[in-house]
């Protein structure tokens, strides 16, 4: 089953059943207003949209063409987005490219933090830079919407907390991360919106390529019309969407709605390239001994979309330029 909200003027859109081309849909609106209020609702609304998405592939219910510009994110705003890193190679590099030892308990620790939730970023908004010197990046990533998680719930019981699975454009301004990090208390003016795919689906939608809370497609990154990466996002993702639920859920609970990233991906193999530009001035830095790739500028283009093994889009893209 594939979701996405129709911009209506409100601040919460309408909520639509997307068929599994990506080419048509039809209003959920008998079903639930918006989606945050299907996620409220989950166990009535499920079963719901669930049959009206199998209407809508057989023909049984009005249709109209999707036109992604007409969409927010599924999303327009949520009570929580919680960012982890659960590809470990972004964060050695990291280290790496700058002298630094990988932290200590990276590989039982998961890191995470606590990015903006209010304003979320539709899949064909522009990416605003105010200040060039600010080092705009983009970040290509997946990430999943909980229900209702109980504090304590452990990675092996959080397989029914996972209710739909995105992507995201993780946006950072690169140039503000180390002075936030060197006064010891995080991001917050490094992290603006963040932008979303188009359509959230749920876990049964992908099939074989959701196994034990990882989604295994191929993530294509293609910057100013060129592939930058085509990374992996199964193998390498070291904790799994379960783990990171684990993690986050220790000292408190979670409400329906809450998006929870995996991190940027990266893979370890330097052909698939690269998810954000940092990662490939990190590969520079080591090799030719200076980064020599830029920030984003005005007038620069980036598409990310994930694609599953037999090569469908199953997210749809998010496709922004910045201004």
């Amino acid at each position: 089953m594939r979701l996405a909200t129709l911009r209506d003027g409100s601040r919460d859109g309408s909520l639509v059943v997307i068929d599994a081309a990506g080419r048509r849909f039809t209003s959920a609106a008998h079903v639930a207003p918006d989606l945050q209020s299907a996620l409220d609702d989950w166990d009535r609304a499920a079963p719901a949209l669930e049959a009206l998405s199998r209407h809508l592939e057989g023909d049984r219910v009005g249709a109209e063409p999707v036109d992604v510009s007409s969409l927010s994110a599924p999303l327009p705003r949520a009570y929580e987005w919680v960012d982890g890193s659960s590809y470990l190679n972004h964060i050695l590099l990291a280290r790496k490219s700058r002298g630094a030892e990988p932290p200590p308990g990276m590989e039982k620790d998961p890191l995470v933090y606590q990015g903006g939730s209010g304003v979320l970023l539709a899949p064909t908004d522009p990416l605003v830079l105010p200040d060039a010197a600010w080092g705009l990046d983009f970040e290509a990533e997946v990430c999943v919407v909980l229900g209702d998680v109980p504090r304590g719930l452990t990675a092996d019981r959080a397989a029914p907390y996972v209710r739909l699975i995105m992507l995201a454009n993780d946006v950072t301004y690169r140039n503000l991360v180390r002075p936030e990090l060197e006064k010891g208390f995080g991001f917050f003016v490094s992290k603006p919106a963040t932008a979303f795919s188009p359509f959230a689906i749920t876990p049964a939608e992908l099939g074989p390529a959701w196994r034990e809370g990882r989604p295994f497609l191929r993530m294509c990154s293609t910057y100013n019309g060129a592939v930058v990466g085509e990374t992996e996002t199964g193998p390498e993702m070291h904790f799994s969407f379960f783990d990171l639920i684990e993690h986050i859920a220790r000292s408190r609970s979670f409400t329906a709605g809450t998006i929870l990233g995996s991190g940027t991906v990266s893979n370890r193999d330097r052909a698939r390239g690269v998810s954000c530009l940092v990662e490939r001035r990190m590969i520079e830095t080591l090799e030719l001994g200076a980064a020599r790739t830029p920030f984003m500028t005005v007038g620069d283009t980036i598409r990310i979309e994930a694609f599953d093994g037999w090569g469908r889009s199953v997210c749809g893209a998010i496709d922004q330029r910045v201004v």
